[in-house]
C-alpha cells in the first residue's frame, strides 16, 4: 500500500474528530505565531540595547519595560496555548488508538475459519496491535509538537521576507535542505523496511506458536531447536533493519551540520548585510532566533517523517487486516432465523476447500424435527465439514442448506448461530473463571441455571471443590483442568444455552467410562425435543440415534438405524465389527 494512502486511511480514522482537529490546527496556529513573535521581541531588545548610548535613559527604560512585557504576556500565553494543544491531542490520540484497536479486534472476530485456518495468530495480534499503537503515536506528535512546525514553514516562514528578504533565504535553504535529504532517504529505505516489519511479524508468530505449544516444546527437548529458529528470525529482522536505521542515522548528522552551517551564514550574511546598511543588529538577532527555533522544529520534523516512513508498513498491515473480507458475510437484507420446528434439509450440498479436492460431494439429507441423526465414517470423510457448514463457518459451493425451509445464507449468522449448541471434540475454554466460560452461550443465566446444567453435565461436585468455586481461573484453554472436567464444562455450556439444534462433536470423547454413561443420561434428557446431530467415531455411542448417515469420502454411502444398518453388511457393519475387533 503506498505511502500517501496509508495515511489517507489514517485520516479517513479522524473523520468524525473534525472539531477537536479544527481547534487543534487553531492552537498550534497560535503556537506558531506566538513562537514567531519570541526572537522578533529578542531582536528588539538587543537591538534598543545597541542603541543604549544614543537614547536617553527614561525613554530607554520605557521602550525597553514595554518590549520585555509584551514578551512576559506572549510567553505565559505561548504556555497556556502549548497545555491546552497538549491535552487535546492525548485525548484524541488516545481515543482513536482505541478505536482503532477496537474496530481491528471486533472484524477478526468475526472472520470465519477460512481466514483463521490460514494466519497464527501472534501474527494477527501483532499487527492489530502495532498497526494501533502506530497511529496513536503518530496522531499524538503531529497534533502536540509538529503540526506548529508546518504552519511555521507553509505561514510563517514566508512572513520573515518582510522583515529582511535576504536573511530568509538562508531559512529558506535550509528547509529546502531539510525536505530533500528526508525525501531521498525515503525513496532509498521503504523497501527495505518493508522487509524488516514482515520480519517482525514473523518473529511474533514464531513466539506464539512456541509458546502456546509450550508443553509439545518442552516434551519433545525442543528448547534448543526453537531458541535456534526465533534467533535466525532475529538475525533476519537485524539484517533488513539496521541498513533502514543507518539511512536514518545519516540523516540526522546531516541535518545537524546543515543546521551549523545556517546559523554561521546568517551570522556572517547579517554581519555584511549590517554593514552595508541593510540589516540592524535586531534584524541579525531576530533571524538567528528563528534559525534556532525553525532548526529545532525541523529536526523534529524530520524524526517524525522517520517514524511516518518507519510506521507505515505495520499501518498498511493494520489496513489490510481491515479490509480482510469475510468468506460468509451477511447479505444486506439478511433476516432473522425463525426455528419453528427445527428442520435441517441439505440439498445436493458439495464443497471444496480453496485450492483442495472436493470435500463434500451432493450431500443430501432431512433431519427431522426432534430427532437424532448421528455422523459416522472415516476420518477425512466429510462429518464435521458438514456440520461447519451447518453453523456456516462455510458456504456450499452447490447446493444449500435449510433449517425450517430457510437458507442460511439468507439469515443473518447471529441469529443463526444463536440457535445452535455445540460440544466440541476439543473442549475450547477461555482463560477465564469458570462462570465466565458457562455463560459464553446464555449470558443472562441465572445461578440457579447454572447450577441445573453443571449438574446434568455431571460437573457441579468438581466445580465447588475448586479453590474458588465457579470463579476459579480455568487457564489458557482450560490447563488447569483434567480433559474429563474441560468436556463436561463444555456439555454444561451447551445445556446452558439451550438451543433448539444441537451438534455433539465427540462430545463424551474425554470421559471415562462411568462418568461418560451418567452424562450421556443428561444428554438424552437435552436431546429431547431438539434437533441433534452426533459426530461419532466410537460407534456404541450412536445406537439410539434416529437415523445414521455413513460418510465416505464426502459422499453419503448408506442411512438407517443401527440394527438395519448391521443387517446390511455394508460399510458401517465393517467399521462396527473393525472396532469391536480392536477392542478386544
Amino acid at each position: 500500500m503506498p505511502l500517501t494512502k496509508v495515511y489517507q486511511r489514517v485520516l479517513g480514522l479522524l473523520a468524525d474528530r473534525r472539531r477537536t482537529i479544527t481547534l487543534l490546527v487553531l492552537g498550534n496556529l497560535c503556537v506558531a505565531a506566538l513562537q514567531f513573535l519570541d526572537p522578533l521581541l529578542f531582536g528588539h531588545v538587543i537591538g534598543l540595547l545597541a542603541k543604549s548610548d544614543s537614547i536617553p535613559h527614561a525613554q530607554l527604560f520605557t521602550k525597553g519595560g514595554d518590549l520585555v512585557g509584551a514578551w512576559v504576556l506572549i510567553g505565559a500565553c505561548g504556555i497556556g496555548v502549548n497545555i491546552a494543544v497538549a491535552m487535546g491531542s492525548e485525548r484524541m490520540a488516545h481515543r482513536t488508538r482505541l478505536d482503532a484497536i477496537s474496530r481491528c479486534f471486533n472484524h477478526v472476530l468475526a472472520l470465519p475459519s477460512s481466514f483463521h485456518a490460514g494466519v497464527q495468530s501472534g501474527s494477527v495480534m501483532k499487527t492489530m496491535v502495532s498497526g494501533s499503537d502506530s497511529i496513536f503515536a503518530l496522531t499524538l506528535t503531529f497534533f502536540k509538537d509538529n503540526l506548529a512546525t508546518y504552519v511555521a514553514v507553509v505561514v510563517l516562514l514566508p512572513l520573515s521576507a518582510f522583515l529582511n528578504w535576504r536573511l530568509s533565504l538562508v531559512l529558506v535553504a535550509l528547509v529546502t535542505v531539510f525536505v530533500s535529504v528526508t525525501v531521498f532517504v525515503i525513496r532509498r529505505t521503504q523497501a527495505g523496511q518493508r522487509r524488516a516489519e514482515a520480519a517482525h511479524s514473523a518473529l511474533a508468530g514464531r513466539a506464539q506458536d512456541a509458546l502456546s505449544n509450550v508443553v509439545a516444546v518442552q516434551s519433545f527437548g525442543r528448547l534448543q531447536a526453537e531458541a535456534r529458529g526465533f534467533g535466525e528470525i532475529l538475525e533476519g529482522v537485524m539484517a533488513h533493519q539496521f541498513p533502514v536505521l543507518n539511512w536514518w542515522a545519516l540523516v540526522t548528522v546531516l541535518t545537524r551540520a546543515s543546521s551549523t552551517l545556517a546559523v554561521i551564514t546568517i551570522v556572517v550574511a547579517g554581519a555584511m548585510l549590517h554593514l552595508n546598511g541593510r540589516a540592524s543588529v535586531s534584524d541579525i538577532v531576530s533571524f538567528m532566533g528563528f534559525s534556532t527555533l525553525l532548526i529545532g522544529r525541523l529536526e523534529g520534523a524530520v524524526n517524525f517523517a522517520s517514524n511516518l516512513f518507519m510506521r507505515a508498513p505495520g499501518i498498511a498491515d493494520y489496513f489490510t487486516l481491515l479490509d480482510t473480507n469475510s468468506s460468509v458475510p451477511d447479505r444486506a437484507d439478511a433476516a432473522e432465523l425463525e426455528v419453528t420446528h427445527g428442520e435441517v434439509a441439505f440439498e445436493q450440498v458439495s464443497f471444496a476447500y480453496p485450492g483442495g479436492p472436493a470435500i463434500l460431494s451432493e450431500v443430501s439429507f432431512v433431519a427431522r424435527p426432534g430427532t437424532v441423526t448421528a455422523l459416522v465414517g472415516a476420518t477425512g470423510a466429510g462429518k464435521s465439514t458438514a456440520m461447519h457448514m451447518l453453523q456456516r463457518l462455510w458456504d456450499p459451493q452447490h447446493g444449500g442448506i435449510l433449517i425450517d425451509g430457510q437458507d442460511l445464507r439468507d439469515v443473518s449468522l447471529g441469529s443463526l448461530r444463536q440457535n445452535i449448541g455445540v460440544v466440541f471434540q476439543e473442549s475450547l475454554l477461555f482463560n477465564r473463571s469458570i462462570r465466565e466460560n458457562l455463560l459464553v452461550g446464555r449470558p443472562d443465566a441465572t445461578d440457579a441455571q447454572i447450577e441445573h446444567a453443571c449438574r446434568l453435565a455431571e460437573a457441579h461436585d468438581f466445580i465447588i471443590r475448586q479453590p474458588q468455586g465457579y470463579e476459579t481461573l480455568v487457564g489458557e484453554r482450560g490447563a488447569t483442568l483434567s480433559g474429563g472436567q474441560r468436556q463436561r464444562l463444555a456439555i454444561a455450556r451447551a445445556l446452558l444455552k439451550d438451543a433448539p439444534i444441537l451438534i455433539l462433536d465427540e462430545a463424551t470423547s474425554a470421559l471415562d467410562a462411568a462418568t461418560e454413561a451418567r452424562v450421556s443420561r443428561a444428554m438424552a434428557n437435552l436431546m429431547k425435543g431438539r434437533t441433534t446431530f452426533v459426530i461419532a467415531h466410537r460407534l456404541s455411542t450412536v445406537r439410539d440415534a434416529d437415523e445414521i448417515l455413513v460418510f465416505d469420502a464426502g459422499r453419503i454411502e448408506e442411512r438407517g438405524t443401527f440394527e438395519g444398518l448391521l443387517a446390511e453388511r455394508g460399510r458401517f457393519a465393517e467399521l462396527v465389527h473393525s472396532q469391536l475387533a480392536e477392542a478386544k
